[in-house]
């Protein structure tokens, strides 16, 4: 892989389905039999908090390899506040070129472009074995809670970056995501008719 070897650009409606069949290889049977990302991701594009010009692709040799994008959202200030950040993903990467650097590149130019915008932090659920490697660590070190489970949970899988230092500078409070991300499985099993068949397995590791 090198510079030349891939490009970035905005997704465009005609690249819809083919970018949510990406997303469906891609988590396939990973965190549950089957996976939900192909609808939230369709859901996405039409709910107010999706931020369009932060909907990125990513191409080598003329080919749709990865995806990332981002929605507004809110830290519930224990102070009162409102502070205005944004989540991410799904963001994924063709399963065939999965660890080769790809999606590594496609965060690191995504968060480049958000931080461009003025945006002031990101915080999602992933993984910090990879993501910290692109300046994110655990959301609690901030003081963010993840709303919805108790204090002393097992947050790990929360995680932030800020984009301007500081930013998160005396901001403790509850992190919300926002409701497009929460989907029926009746609707997911119905949007899924439209793709070609894929057989759901429960496998060791999922998360649901």
């Amino acid at each position: 892989m090198n510079k030349n070897d891939y490009t970035f650009r905005q997704e465009k409606k005609e690249d819809f389905r083919e970018v949510e069949n990406l997303v469906r290889e891609a988590f396939w049977n990973v965190y549950r039999p089957g996976c939900t990302e192909h609808y939230v991701l369709h859901l996405l594009r039409d709910d107010p908090a999706f931020v369009r010009e932060l909907d990125f692709i990513m191409e080598k040799d003329g080919k749709i390899i990865g995806q990332n994008v981002f929605a507004k959202t809110v830290i519930n200030a224990d102070d009162g506040r409102d502070i205005p950040v944004l989540t991410m993903g799904p963001i994924c990467i063709a399963p065939e070129l999965k660890r080769q650097g790809y999606g590594k590149k496609l965060l690191d130019y995504s968060i480049e472009r958000a931080a461009a915008m003025g945006f002031g932090a990101v915080l999602f659920e992933g993984n910090i074995e990879f993501y910290g490697k692109s300046g994110f660590t655990y959301a609690r070190s901030f003081g963010i809670r993840y709303h919805d489970m108790p204090e002393d949970s097992d947050q790990s899988f929360f995680l932030c970056r800020e984009l301007i230092t500081d930013y998160l500078r005396d901001v403790t409070g509850v992190y919300q995501t926002p409701n497009v991300y929460y989907v029926d499985d009746k609707n997911v099993e119905e949007f899924d008719r439209d793709f070609p068949h894929k057989e759901k397995l429960k496998l060791p590791g999922q998360l649901f």
